[in-house]
């Protein structure tokens, strides 16, 4: 992307650098890989973790994803509606701000694209010795996608 898109590139790493200097002191993990700790107290506390850090690819001005031309479905299923076991239609109010029942129908997710997507995540990690979960941001700075002197360090 550096190449082909170098504006571009430079809002990611800036967004990038900005997030893992917020989030550093409070990782539950290993902050030089980004994975996080396997254990119970780590889990817990991931659950929380980021919930109030924007997506460091995510353009807040135009609600797109600088980093992906398709929004991810993990990305995708933090707005949508999804059918749950009740067969309710479950929404987040502020993706539908005036918005008609039918509108919202209309955008319903297919809720068995996670699990199909967990699978091919899986095959994957495993064919490459992958583990752990991570955030964006410490994703693309252990793939080299941003450089150690670009994420502030603490």
């Amino acid at each position: 992307m550096s190449e082909t898109d170098p504006e571009r590139a430079a809002r990611i790493r800036t967004r990038v650098a900005a997030s893992l200097t917020r989030l550093d002191p409070w990782f539950p993990g290993d902050r030089a890989t980004g994975i996080l700790n396997e254990d119970h107290e780590a889990a817990i506390l991931f659950e929380e973790f980021a919930n109030d850090e924007p997506c460091p690819v995510l353009d807040l001005d135009h609600g797109t994803c600088d980093l992906y031309e398709d929004r991810p479905i993990l990305c995708r299923t933090f707005g949508p509606p999804m059918r749950t076991a009740e067969d309710n239609l479950a929404t987040c109010e502020l993706c539908f701000i005036h918005a008609t029942t039918e509108e919202i129908a209309a955008c319903e997710l297919d809720p068995t694209i996670p699990a199909q997507e967990e699978t091919s995540n899986e095959a994957f990690n495993a064919a490459h010795n992958l583990h752990g979960q991570t955030l964006i941001a410490y994703a693309l700075r252990s793939n080299n996608l941003i450089s150690d002197n670009e994420s502030c360090q603490n």
